[in-house]
């Protein structure tokens, strides 16, 4: 994806094909944060804080479902690029010259360069916004007020999405545009960077952003109660497998929707990113069997998950062999990853940092050796240099503002629900529900579930 596939032709027409593609592209990626994400992240958290996992995913959707129609878009893929960082905010605010007709619309912003209406290029966008900051909630389980996750998301999107979104894919610093740094590197052709930075669908702008975002914000809000001392294991296995094979079915949307077009292209990825997956799944389950003698579920799905990831970046750049070779070292980086949490004392609930933050940077970084073409493996070395920058350039911008988001709010409304709300369950104390009833036998008060909380390490 990149600005250059939103540049309409002098007479922009309606694609139907390219159209319905886009449409049902955007209902996937929807499906897969509700119910997907939020069935996966819900399944691996324990069973009194289930539905505030779920919650925080619906939440999410519904904050940034507003602010993207209202500045999003604009901050993102505006016509007015503010230093490379963003775009203006105002010029396209409510989508106001985006309507069909609407007095004062820019023809030449109606459409995309592939024939799509650029509203629904729009609701496409708004799909990946949302899922990137549902993806951070899986660092926070257990422990963070609803009220202040919410606040958090329309304050994160904002001043952290929006931007790298506009850097990467809007034309902004670490795009391909002339005015970015890979052209400030190697020089431009025909108006546009020689060695263009390479995000096919969000390694940077999803992964790598929500990964850091999640790490700051585990490391600033500290460990839940018990955590290294109880077992904290997922309290439904199947939810997880349900939850997984859900986002695995939806990103095809996600990364085939990226090449904004029913075309060639989306169908290379959509092979990469089914063959990435597979590889990254065996190769997870590999590494169990090594190391713990067992392969389990949890590890089929995070396998399938860290595949996924991976190839987001580089689904449109590599070949089908380059992606086994991606998803593999995906599945064996992130299955050794998610342990350093215990090593390092960190507690990041749901393995966002493990899976999303390594996956990501890894599948971008993945590029400069195999991208078709520019990698390193066929003979050219920019393109790696040019894949470091970004990916280290997206961490540190991504660390910084989501320090300064966390520092304010917690001097403003509180990170932290106390602790005997903690310890009595985030779902009974949020939001006055339990996701399983109790059920009363002639042997005394028995859960209908298995309940793993005071279960020892």
């Amino acid at each position: 994806m990149s600005a250059l596939s939103l540049v309409a032709a002098d007479t922009p027409t309606l694609d139907t094909g390219n159209t319905a593609w886009m449409l049902t592209s955007a209902a996937l990626v929807l499906f897969m944060t509700i119910p997907g994400l939020a069935l996966f992240y819900g399944g691996l958290n324990r069973s009194k804080g289930v539905l505030n996992m779920i919650m925080m995913s619906f939440g999410a959707f519904g904050v940034i479902g507003i602010v993207y129609v209202l500045w999003g878009y604009s901050m993102s893929f505006g016509p007015n690029n503010v230093g490379g960082i963003f775009a203006n905010p105002f010029d396209l605010w409510a989508l106001k010259d985006l309507l069909p007709g609407a007095p004062g619309a820019d023809a030449s912003l109606a459409y995309t360069a592939t024939g799509v209406p650029t509203l629904v290029f729009v609701g496409f966008q708004f799909t990946f916004a949302a899922i990137t900051v549902a993806l951070i909630s899986g660092s926070l389980s257990d422990r963070v007020k609803y009220s202040t996750w919410l606040v958090f998301s329309v304050l994160w999107v904002t001043l952290v999405y929006f931007p790298l979104a506009h850097m990467v894919w809007g034309g902004g610093l670490l795009s391909g545009s002339a005015d970015g740094i890979a052209a400030k590197l190697f020089g431009t052709t025909d108006g546009v960077a020689s060695v263009a930075p390479i995000d096919f669908a969000g390694g940077t702008v999803v992964h790598i952003n929500a990964g850091m975002a999640g790490l700051v914000l585990c490391l600033f809000l500290g460990k839940r109660l018990g955590f290294g001392k109880v077992a904290m294991r997922p309290h439904n296995v199947p939810l997880v497998m349900l939850g997984a094979g859900i986002l695995w079915f939806g990103w095809f949307g996600f990364n085939s929707g990226s090449a904004l077009a029913a075309n060639e292209s989306a169908g290379l990825v959509w092979v990469n990113t089914t063959t990435a997956t597979c590889a990254a799944m065996i190769a997870w389950l590999l590494v169990e069997k090594f190391r713990d003698g067992h392969a389990t579920s949890v590890g089929a799905a995070s396998g399938i998950v860290a595949g996924l990831v991976a190839i987001t970046p580089a689904c449109g750049n590599v070949t089908p062999w380059g992606s086994i070779a991606v998803g593999a070292i995906a599945g064996v980086l992130s299955a050794y990853a998610i342990g350093l949490k215990y090593k390092l004392g960190y507690d990041d609930s749901l393995d966002v940092v493990g899976v999303h933050l390594v996956s990501g940077f890894w599948g971008t970084i993945s590029l400069g050796f195999l991208a078709r073409g520019t990698g390193l493996f066929y003979g050219q070395w920019k393109q790696l240099i040019v894949q470091l920058i970004i990916a280290c350039s997206a961490l540190a911008f991504t660390a910084v503002m989501t320090a300064i988001i966390a520092v304010v709010l917690k001097y403003a409304m509180g990170w932290r629900i106390s602790e005997d709300d903690e310890a009595q369950g985030i779902d009974q104390t949020e939001h006055a529900e339990t996701a399983y009833d109790l059920a009363t036998t002639s042997f005394g008060t028995v859960a209908t579930f298995a309940h793993e909380e005071g279960a020892k390490a």
